[in-house]
């Protein structure tokens, strides 16, 4: 039989892949800005964005997950991606790069 012990080695695992693999969105995300900034495309899509948090809310429910509570996380995920691309991108289009 399990204890409280157990379920929490469950979940801190868990969470230990959950960041493993936020490490690597945000790994490509830099990619993305790197591919985007000497296209000129935005670093802020709203038709993506809302494609993504729909998906990602549909997929959510097809997980047990209440469709409002991915929505709020890619809420937060995606305004960090976006705030990281134009950051990325700010820095490649600067006077240097002029």
């Amino acid at each position: 039989m399990k204890d409280l012990e157990d379920f929490r080695r469950q979940i801190d695992a868990i969470d230990d892949r959950l960041l493993t693999l936020l490490g690597e969105r945000f790994a490509i995300v830099r990619e993305v800005a790197a591919y985007k900034a000497p296209r000129g495309i935005p670093a802020i899509i709203p038709e993506r964005v809302a494609e993504v948090r729909e998906r990602c809310a549909g997929e959510g429910l097809r997980h047990g997950l209440d469709p409002d509570l991915v929505r709020r996380l890619y809420d937060l995920l995606i305004g960090e991606a976006c705030r990281l691309e134009e950051a990325l991108m700010a820095s490649r289009t600067g006077p240097a790069d002029s």
